[in-house]
């Protein structure tokens, strides 16, 4: 909580985090001395995570990518608290409160409390500060995967198959983190994390389950691990199917879209227009194919250079968008040609269009002016081939 707190809200807040800390040890241990040293432990610790994660993994984007994510479980996770650990065991070592023969114990029991909580939490926090719903139509999924989860959670940790005896079977709650993972994306894995966790700790701290029969305080030591490395290895899994699918979508669009101008590109119009000729026989309507060319692009370019020639491209269509329907198909036919396909549109119609972006050009103020050609041709008077309604027009 105190790492999303400096995240979120800047590092002004650490007066905050210092009087929670102080005020919670001051209330466990009832020692002034010790409570102010854990609580400066503590600051100190949240202050170091937060600059890490902040230098390191990118701050508030930490979990955006994979190896983002394993930065923040390596020095957000397991290196900054050992500052907390260092200075809250030390503290009680000095107060007379420990044995210094279990000052190693007792450190790592610390340093792996904190960190455990860290990897747990934080995420949950940072990715439901905002939009903190499911899309419709996973809710119901949701609650089948939390339960399932339960179930097997509790068949793992809290049942004993066979009286006497504790078995592995820990990795059979595997599966449900991945599919968390994969239907679920960041978010959903957290949320899946946290409820494996609420069921293993009760378990556990009732001597059941996989790490039963051994001091509590080394079985609890086992689960922190085995939750910290499920927590870990599922948000990284979640992560990279998250940019998986962001790169698939940015391919398709890449496909069948300008980068430039961010209309249609040349498949795109192909693809439409042989579309929409089918539609227009299948409901006995025509069309208008309009061509434009935008004159002298390569005066522009000699004499204002090419970004104006680009800015000049990108102005076009800015205008086709602007005064387009949404049944319309816009696209950039070639260099500096552009396409649009009109239905249920007359060749008067077509040319009133292209005459309205003409217009809409000469009256945008932006310097070099620009000015278009077009020519539009019909379906079916003039054309009724794709080739041909390129050539009319």
């Amino acid at each position: 909580i105190r790492l999303a707190a400096l995240l979120l809200r800047g590092n002004s807040v650490w007066p905050g985090v210092f009087i929670g800390a102080f005020a919670a040890n001051l209330l466990t241990s009832g020692s002034p001395f010790t409570s102010l040293a854990i609580a400066i432990g503590h600051t100190a610790e949240s202050l170091a995570s937060a600059w890490l994660v902040r230098r390191f993994a990118r701050g508030l984007d930490v979990l955006e990518r994979t190896k983002d994510v394993l930065k923040f479980a390596f020095l957000g996770g397991l290196l900054s608290t050992t500052i907390s650990a260092t200075v809250g065991v030390a503290s009680l070592a000095l107060a007379g409160k420990v044995d210094r023969s279990n000052y190693d114990s007792i450190w790592t029991t610390w340093w792996l409390g904190d960190a455990t909580g860290l990897i747990l939490v934080t995420p949950l926090l940072l990715l439901w500060r905002s939009s903190p719903r499911f899309r419709p139509g996973r809710s119901l999924e949701l609650v089948l995967l939390i339960t399932g989860l339960t179930v097997v959670g509790q068949m793992v940790f809290n049942v004993e198959l066979v009286p006497g005896k504790s078995y592995p079977l820990e990795y059979v709650c595997f599966p449900f983190l991945v599919w968390a993972a994969f239907r679920f994306g960041r978010r959903g894995t957290v949320v899946t994390a946290l409820a494996l966790a609420g069921t293993a700790m009760w378990g556990t701290l009732h001597d059941r389950g996989p790490f039963a029969g051994v001091q509590p305080n080394e079985a609890l030591l086992l689960l922190q691990s085995f939750l910290c490395v499920c927590a870990i290895m599922s948000l990284a899994l979640a992560v990279e199917v998250r940019q998986r699918r962001r790169s698939e979508k940015e391919a398709r669009s890449l496909a069948v879209s300008d980068p430039l101008t961010g209309v249609g590109n040349y498949r795109r119009l192909v693809d439409a227009l042989e579309a929409e000729i089918q539609r227009a026989e299948r409901i006995e309507r025509g069309f208008a194919f309009v061509l434009m060319d935008v004159d002298e692009l390569k005066k522009i370019n000699d004499v204002h250079g090419h970004l104006a020639g680009t800015r000049a491209l990108c102005r076009v269509a800015d205008i086709l968008r602007l005064n387009s329907r949404r049944i319309d198909t816009i696209a950039r036919y070639g260099g500096d040609e552009f396409a649009v396909i009109l239905p249920e549109t007359d060749s008067e119609g077509g040319r009133r269009f292209a005459a309205r972006i003409a217009s809409r050009l000469a009256e945008d103020g932006e310097t070099p002016p620009v000015t278009i050609s077009f020519g539009v041709a019909t379906w079916p008077n003039d054309a009724r081939t794709t080739e041909s309604l390129f050539r009319v027009a």
